[in-house]
């Protein structure tokens, strides 16, 4: 490997390794931002935290919404799934917003703040349910895409040798965030006190995510830790064994390049199976558990702890990758993800609290435990100066995910109740875990060739 010194700026270097790919060292975090790194992680786990109800409390929000605004339960299901559609819709443009530097990383968390609040107060103030599909479903949505896309691909940033542990905390307060809110709208919320509740939480998610973006800052491209040597991966004892099983991309992928490769649709294709299941497990919990008759904090405790390990996983999960690499532990994570469905659905049929809700955890944990997972890998196979546009696009498989996991699982479960849907969803899970063993991080990409022209013939005196 050959270090190659192609820039002699005072304050970092760059270098190059045998693939051609750049690294720019010599700078600290402080120098670049004044604060450490860990800042960028602490900081968008928040933020995570302050959308995080959304998505992972709305099902516990579903029976007061259908007595207090008189909605049908197929238009909020059906509004969840217009909530996840934007969500993921606005990944792939907020990428290349923030890449091409049209969009600040502070400027997306305000509009993503703004528009978590207007979600909020759609559900609550909304006099129809355009209204609410408006509100909640539009801007409460696509705030939360703004919000996740500039989040999640931030860590990846500022710990390119040792994102996956990073990635998955940070992932996991997308999840365990909305805890004391399912406790929330399940015990105390009703239809004459839901206006103002739904108001406060969404003066929390503008707070949350808003004081949190006003900080945010991007390290500049192809930046690496000072204290870890690119060439030599075994320069940091904590990171050796995070770049052995997780190498860096070869290159740094653009998103055309990242999309010529068989491996970005194949990335698509898995992640909307396993983010369908799990945003089936999401919406249909709760109503399954109500139908086999648990009491409504015993529903409400089920969906806290698929929360809490959902979020909890999130950040396991990403740290396991990091030792055992990413591809070997998200075929676990999808097994785990199909077998789970059918414990929950055999716990429920047989009555058995206990079993309910250990089944309820290990589903959580392995929804919860596939996104950080997509999103360090997307950096691991393409690189990290374009993993905002490059996960953008794997992520908008939840533009389809969205609409089958809550809007399509209601008409499953109409069609053939809650065994056929959960028993669907398992097998999904499983060929998901089938799909995954056939990741693998592609080669350098094809770069074209600069042809230079041949010089004139130079004229011969005498001829």
């Amino acid at each position: 490997m050959t270090t190659d010194v192609t820039s002699t700026h005072p304050g970092y270097r760059e270098v190059t390794d045998e693939n051609g790919r750049v690294y720019r060292v010599g700078e600290t975090d402080r120098d670049i931002m004044g604060r450490p790194r860990w800042t960028m992680v602490l900081l968008p786990w928040i933020a995570m935290m302050g959308i995080s109800i959304c998505e992972y409390a709305f099902g516990a929000a579903e029976e007061t919404l259908h007595d207090g605004q008189g909605w049908s339960t197929t238009h909020i299901f059906w509004m969840l799934s217009v909530w996840v559609f934007f969500q993921a819709a606005v990944a792939f443009p907020v990428g290349q917003w923030r890449e091409s530097e049209k969009l600040s990383p502070k400027a997306a968390m305000l509009l993503g703040a703004v528009g978590a609040y207007l979600g909020f107060l759609a559900l609550a103030h909304a006099p129809n349910v355009f209204w609410a599909y408006l509100g909640f479903g539009f801007f409460g949505g696509s705030g939360a895409g703004f919000v996740y896309a500039t989040c999640v691909n931030m860590v990846g940033k500022w710990y390119p040798e040792r994102k996956g542990g990073k990635t998955g905390f940070v992932n996991g307060g997308f999840a365990y965030g909305a805890v004391p809110f399912v406790f929330l709208f399940t015990t105390y919320m009703d239809k004459d006190n839901f206006a103002p509740i739904l108001s406060l939480v969404g003066l929390w998610a503008l707070l949350a995510v808003g004081v949190s973006g006003l900080f945010f800052k991007d390290p500049p491209k192809n930046w690496w830790p000072s204290h870890v040597d690119p060439l030599d991966k075994k320069s940091d004892p904590r990171s050796a064994r995070a770049l052995e099983k997780n190498p860096p991309a070869v290159a740094q992928f653009t998103p055309a390049e990242a999309r010529r490769t068989k491996v970005l649709p194949l990335m698509w294709v898995c992640l909307l199976c396993t983010a369908g299941v799990n945003i089936f497990g999401i919406a249909f919990q709760v109503p399954f558990g109500d139908d086999m008759g648990f009491a409504g904090g015993i529903v409400a405790t089920a969906m806290s702890l698929k929360a809490i390990v959902n979020g909890c996983g999130r950040g396991v999960i990403g740290w396991i990758s990091d030792l055992y690499g990413r591809r070997q532990t998200l075929t676990f994570v999808c097994v785990v993800l199909g077998l789970s469905q059918f414990g929950v659905l055999w716990s429920g049929s047989i009555g058995s609290m206990p079993l309910f809700l250990f089944f309820s955890m290990v589903s959580g944990f392995g929804g919860g435990a596939i996104f950080p997972l997509f999103a360090a890998m997307t950096a691991d196979f393409f690189g990290e100066n374009h993993n905002a546009t490059n996960y953008g696009m794997v992520y908008s498989s939840k533009l389809v995910s969205g609409l089958l996991g809550s809007g399509m699982g209601a008409v499953v479960v109409g069609a053939w109740d809650y065994e056929g849907a959960f028993i669907l969803a398992g097998l999904i899970g499983l060929f998901s875990a089938g799909l995954s063993l056939l990741l693998r991080q592609p080669g350098p990409p094809p770069r074209e060739e600069v042809t230079v022209p041949a010089p004139a013939p130079v004229p011969v005196a005498g001829r």
